[in-house]
């Protein structure tokens, strides 16, 4: 933190006091604040004091003012457990469904090794051990373990209680390659995959695939959400499940809430559906559970997987019709920001996937539209 000179303490921070005299505060091994015991008159007072201070931490002598006796340095798991209670992104507090899964990540692969390890102890050696034998022949848990493993470390290189560069660096760690590449269904096995449905599940089938919306998203959205008049699917929630519960929330970014056009074939379907499946009032879920409330993925999963069955497309999950709805899109020929628009996208990563997914697909059009010339002949 700068002080008000605009220059930044190497170890903890100071600041200028309207009386003219100095603070000196500083980020201490157990991950609080702390502030010298009395102020100074000049910077170099303040700054002499920091430094006994930081002599402290290094020869582990150091206590919290007032306090007797030697401080045990601060663990790794006890400073976890304060990163994850406090964590924010953007200012807000983590999400349940991603605090839930920083939890699982942490007590499942991350604290058997590191809990009691103190946190300036830890190597990169350690790191690469604990990586290199880490949820084995499961690429993409891995690398969440490892980026949160990094992202935690780094908070301590950033209050100083790691005194080295993050320990965590492997190269690579925190990406993976796509397990599955999914391929999009084609119009004739979307078609056969609809008609395998039971009624009521059609239109949710037919939007996740035409409008490329999540189940979260279809799973709240409401009678109020859906205007008929101008074609457009209004989302600003979405249903998701953590440690057991079902939790209403908003996107986790502001490209997440978005204004989806429905295309103009499916509208007599939605209009239909509104009268016969939707829960009466403008609050009324379009796709309910059939006691009410939201939806669960295992109802739509026992009858979605012996639809695909039907459509001669086993390897298809519900989610790959988002996936076949954003590549439809891009085979409109529609631009990266439509495409982030209309996927509720706020980074250009996930859609420039589209739009590689769709030239591919346009060059199997290119061999197709080829082959008909050697029929002729």
């Amino acid at each position: 933190m700068a002080n008000r000179t605009g220059r930044k303490a190497t170890f903890g921070n100071l600041r200028r006091l309207p009386s003219g005299r100095w603070q000196a505060r500083y980020t201490g091994p157990d991950g609080m604040m702390h502030k010298a015991p009395t102020t100074y008159d000049t910077k170099a007072d303040a700054e002499a004091w920091l430094a006994t201070v930081r002599a402290d931490i290094v020869r582990e002598t150091w206590r919290p003012s007032g306090t007797p006796g030697k401080v045990r340095a601060l663990t790794f798991g006890e400073y976890a457990e304060v990163w994850l209670k406090g964590r924010t992104v953007r200012g807000k507090p983590l999400a349940d469904r991603t605090r839930a899964h920083y939890r699982s990540l942490l007590d499942a692969y991350i604290l058997p090794t590191f809990a009691e390890v103190p946190l300036r102890y830890i190597t990169p050696e350690q790191v690469d051990h604990w990586y290199a034998v880490t949820a084995s022949g499961r690429p993409t848990t891995q690398a969440h373990a490892y980026s949160l493993l990094r992202t935690i470390l780094g908070t301590a290189v950033d209050r100083n209680l790691i005194t080295t560069a993050n320990p965590a660096k492997v190269r690579g760690g925190g990406t993976t390659k796509r397990a599955k590449k999914v391929r999009p269904a084609s119009l004739a096995e979307l078609e056969s995959l609809v008609a395998a449905l039971p009624e009521r599940y059609r239109l949710m089938a037919l939007l996740a695939s035409w409008c490329a919306l999540r189940f979260g998203e279809l799973a709240e959205l409401r009678r109020g959400d859906v205007d008929t008049k101008t074609g457009v699917l209004r989302i600003r929630r979405g249903v998701v499940r953590a440690e057991g519960k079902k939790i209403v929330k908003e996107p986790k970014s502001d490209a997440g809430s978005r204004d989806v056009a429905i295309p103009p074939h499916l509208m007599p379907l939605v209009r239909e559906h509104l009268l016969q499946h939707t829960e009466p009032g403008r609050d009324g879920l379009l796709f309910p559970a059939a006691n009410g409330g939201h939806m669960a993925p295992s109802s739509l999963y026992r009858v979605f997987y012996r639809a695909r069955d039907a459509a001669g497309r086993p390897d298809l999950r519900f989610h790959d019709l988002r996936h076949t709805g954003a590549v439809l899109a891009a085979q409109t020929g529609a631009t990266l920001a439509e495409l982030m628009g209309r996927l509720g996208h706020s980074t250009p990563g996930a859609a420039l996937r589209y739009q590689h997914a769709a030239a591919e697909r346009d060059q199997e059009i290119a061999r197709r539209l080829s082959a008909l010339t050697e029929d002729v002949e």
